[in-house]
């Protein structure tokens, strides 16, 4: 489940992997607009901007790019063990031994439940669905646009598809168990997301949909794994950062890696120098997507900060900044 907004702070770090952003996208986004459940919103310029890019095709050309130097086995991983000196993983289909093992199985998967992570044992209340449609867009703007228990976004990607993700409580959506119904009664009430459902055409049989969705910490535990990617911690789809962070974290994951197989580290100690970066690269950031989703659920709360920005509207770019990286050098 993915906004489909790259922020353009890991432009360098793929440009060195061999991945042209540019060449890949001319979707390029630099303003930013958010409205209020009544329809009054504010734009802003993004201080780095990024680019339209759907996961499927960022995911393949990622693909392709690895595939030149390593071989993908397309097995599904069942269950994984580790000890003091070796990892192993078992698939469907064989059993791998190894030095390390990364972990990057997305938001929630078994391979969490079958490690006993804590984050599993709590019940989420937010749900995600998502979908791309044929509508007229501006090619250089996101838009954030509140609802009644959530919010919705929308950017155009690099084939002309505009992508529509959007975050809701179960709470809200429970009352009508219907992807098409929630959006006619309650996105709808939002006047920019009526005129858009009104005009806009599905692309997609029907949307891609994903409950459990769990922003609280999470813990490593004492396993010697290295989870990257939202698997390590999930920032709040508002921030517009999440593909950006995944593979900021696989970059952060990979320096302690090397010094590991070098032998400068052990494996506590790469683990321990993982996690620290991690949580100094991500932590603030994070803590800001989360203080800024309580702001957006509550109408009430969100008229006050709307007020604000719209009579101090330099104050946006500052609070993106807080949700976003300086360029990443490889």
């Amino acid at each position: 489940m993915c906004g489909e907004y790259l922020s353009a702070e890991i432009s360098d770090l793929l440009q060195s992997k061999g991945i042209n952003l540019s060449k890949l996208s001319d979707v390029h986004i630099d303003n930013f607009q958010i409205s209020l459940h009544n329809g009054k919103r504010i734009s802003s310029r993004l201080p780095l901007g990024g680019y339209g890019i759907s996961r499927f095709y960022l995911d393949n050309e990622l693909f392709k790019k690895a595939s030149e130097t390593c071989t993908i086995k397309k097995e599904r991983v069942v269950e994984i063990y580790d000890d003091q000196e070796i990892q192993k993983v078992i698939t469907n289909e064989s059993s791998y031994t190894c030095k390390q093992v990364i972990v990057a199985t997305g938001k929630r998967s078994q391979l969490d439940r079958q490690l006993k992570r804590e984050f599993m044992q709590t019940k989420s209340e937010w749900l995600a669905v998502k979908m791309h449609y044929d509508y007229e867009f501006p090619t250089d703007r996101v838009e954030l646009h509140n609802f009644d228990g959530g919010y919705a976004g929308l950017s155009k990607t690099e084939s002309g598809a505009v992508n529509l993700c959007y975050l809701t409580s179960f709470r809200s959506f429970k009352r009508y168990k219907d992807v098409a119904v929630f959006q006619e009664k309650v996105l709808s009430a939002n006047p920019h997301l009526k005129v858009f459902f009104e005009k806009a055409v599905p692309l997609w049989k029907k949307p891609i949909t994903i409950s459990q969705i769990s922003f609280g910490a999470k813990k490593q535990g004492a396993h010697q794994l290295l989870f990257i990617g939202d698997c390590a911690g999930l920032i709040h789809p508002l921030c517009g950062n999440g593909m950006a962070m995944a593979i900021h974290s696989a970059h952060i994951a990979v320096s302690a890696i090397d010094e590991y197989l070098n032998g400068r580290l052990n494996r506590k100690q790469m683990i321990q120098r993982y996690n620290k970066n991690w949580r100094s690269t991500f932590s603030s950031r994070m803590l800001m997507g989360r203080c800024m989703q309580a702001i957006l659920i509550h109408p009430g709360i969100t008229r006050v900060m709307y007020n604000i920005l719209h009579r101090l509207p330099f104050l946006m770019p500052k609070i993106i900044k807080k949700t976003h990286g300086k360029p990443v050098q490889s």
